[in-house]
């Protein structure tokens, strides 16, 4: 198995991990490609700038990435006072399955405790039974209470993981 890298996105990256990110979404039917939302997923350096992007690197090829989002990020749509959180975690389609999100995730978490966060928050749409499977094996716990509609029709379901 190949190491996994993860480190911070670079700025000739953005490019790449746009795409990535718009193709673990759409090709995964999770979302529609006429849907607004894929120009921010594109948005790889709004993320950079506006909140911690981190990519996952196997082989020199980047495969994945994640936006970690301290309480003052503007990217931060669930987080109380001391709490971080993850959004548009991706892997590229092709390289799922090889312990990337997980990757990703853990390192997402190692941020969160190095400063001194209390819990690690998270969205997810209910259909992503994967990624519900990867954030349990790792200690998350639903918060239905938390659950929301960013959209009318969009449904997000919520997991926490204290610290």
């Amino acid at each position: 198995m190949p190491e996994i890298i993860v480190r911070a996105v670079r700025p000739a990256e953005y490019e790449r991990v746009g795409e990535l990110t718009v193709a673990a979404y759409v090709a995964g039917g999770l979302i529609s490609p006429d849907s607004d939302y894929v120009a921010r997923l594109r948005d790889a350096a709004d993320r950079a700038a506006r909140a911690e992007l981190l990519v996952a690197e196997v082989g020199g090829e980047v495969v994945g990435a994640v936006a970690y989002c301290p309480p003052d990020s503007p990217y931060a749509e669930l987080t109380g006072p001391g709490e971080g959180e993850f959004r548009m975690l991706a892997v590229d389609p092709p390289a799922r399955g090889g312990g990337i999100g997980r990757a990703l995730v853990l390192a997402c978490l190692n941020r969160a405790e190095a400063t001194g966060m209390s819990a690690v928050r998270l969205s997810t749409q209910p259909d992503m039974l994967a990624a519900h499977r990867l954030y349990e094996r790792l200690g998350f716990v639903r918060t239905p209470e938390r659950d929301w509609f960013p959209e009318p029709d969009t449904e997000l379901i919520t997991y926490v993981l204290k610290l």
